[in-house]
C-alpha cells in the first residue's frame, strides 16, 4: 500500500504520464494547424504563364500554349539573336539610316529610341535603345546589321529567319516571327509558356541581364560630322523595375492586336520567378497582373 508524501508523488507522476500519453496520442503536442496553400490567383490577361528559372517547373498556368499576337515582346529574341552572333563586337558602330526613322513614321509613330539619320551608334547602345524605350528603330538598325544579303529587303529577312531558327533551337514549337519588332504582318505569335522559356534562355547572357534591369541609360553618339551627341535619356518601359522588390527584367508589349503584354522575372532569397501576361487590358492591369503571378510564384 502506497502512503505519505512517497505516495502522493507517485499519483501525481502516473497522471502526468497517462496525460501525456494521451496528448501524444491524439497528435495534440505535435500537430500545428494546416495552413491552408495559396489558391492561384485571377488575372485580367487572357494568357499567363510562370515558371521555376532554376528548375524550369510550372509555377502558374492560364491558357499557357494558346498563340497570340506578343506586341515588342517580340525584342527579346531580336536581342538574343544579336547576341549570339559569332565574334560578336557590342562596341562595333552601326550608322543610321533614313529607312530607320522612315519605318517609324510609316507605322503610325512606332515606339521609338530617337535615332538621328547619320549618326553612329555602337550595337551595345542599340540594345539598350531596343530594350528600354522598346525602340523600333533600334530594332530595324539591328536587324539591317546582322542580317546577311545584298539589299536592306535581304538583311531584314535574314535576320527574321535567324530568330524563327533560333526559336526552333529553343523548342519554341508555338512560336513564329516575320518581325523584327513585332509589327508583325499576320504571322507574328507565341505563347505565354513560349515566351517564358526565351525570355529565361536570355537572361543567361550576362549583356542581356544588365540591359534589362537597367532604369534609364543615356547614350552618347557620334555625330555624321564627328561630334558627340548626348541623347535625351531612355527610360525602360517595365513598370515593375523600382517599384517591385528584386524585379530584374524583362520586356513590355503592347499593340491593337497583342492589348498589354509583359515578359517578367524576380529574384528573392536566391530564387528567379519568371513569367509572361499576354492580352492584357491595359497598362496598369497588366502590371497588377503580373505582380500578382510573381507574388504568387514566390509561394510556390
Amino acid at each position: 500500500m502506497i502512503t505519505g508524501i512517497k505516495g502522493t508523488r507517485l499519483r501525481r507522476a502516473a497522471a502526468v504520464a497517462v496525460t501525456t500519453g494521451a496528448m501524444f496520442a491524439t497528435g495534440a503536442l505535435t500537430v500545428a494547424p494546416a495552413q491552408a496553400a495559396p489558391s492561384a490567383p485571377s488575372i485580367a490577361a487572357k494568357g499567363g504563364y510562370v515558371m521555376n528559372n532554376a528548375t524550369g517547373a510550372s509555377l502558374y498556368n492560364k491558357l499557357a500554349d494558346k498563340t497570340r499576337s506578343t506586341g515588342s515582346t517580340t525584342k527579346i529574341m531580336t536581342a538574343l539573336v544579336v547576341l549570339k552572333q559569332p565574334n560578336l563586337n557590342l562596341d562595333s558602330k552601326v550608322t543610321i539610316q533614313k529607312a530607320y526613322s522612315d519605318y517609324i513614321v510609316d507605322n503610325n509613330w512606332a515606339s521609338n529610341a530617337k535615332l538621328i539619320v547619320g549618326d553612329k551608334v555602337t550595337v551595345r547602345q542599340l540594345l539598350y535603345g531596343l530594350m528600354l524605350p522598346s525602340g523600333c528603330d533600334a530594332a530595324y538598325a539591328l536587324a539591317d546589321k546582322f542580317g546577311a544579303g545584298s539589299t536592306r529587303a535581304k538583311r531584314v529577312q535574314s535576320f527574321i529567319g535567324k530568330m524563327n531558327a533560333t526559336a526552333k533551337e529553343l523548342g519554341l514549337k508555338n512560336t513564329n516571327f516575320d518581325s523584327f519588332d513585332g509589327i508583325g504582318k499576320g504571322s507574328n505569335y507565341s505563347t505565354p509558356r513560349d515566351l517564358t522559356k526565351l525570355a529565361s534562355a536570355a537572361m543567361k547572357n550576362s549583356t542581356f541581364r544588365a540591359v534589362v534591369k537597367t532604369k534609364k541609360y543615356t547614350a552618347k553618339t557620334t555625330t555624321k560630322s564627328g561630334g558627340t551627341r548626348t541623347m535625351a535619356p531612355w527610360e525602360n518601359t517595365n513598370p515593375l523595375l523600382g517599384s517591385y522588390s528584386g524585379a530584374i527584367g524583362v520586356k513590355t508589349g503592347s499593340g491593337p492586336e497583342a492589348g498589354y503584354c509583359l515578359v517578367f522575372a524576380a529574384t528573392r532569397n536566391g530564387k528567379t520567378v519568371i513569367g509572361t501576361v499576354l492580352a492584357s487590358t491595359d497598362g496598369p492591369t497588366r502590371k497588377a497582373d503580373a505582380t500578382k503571378l510573381l507574388n504568387y510564384g514566390f509561394t510556390r
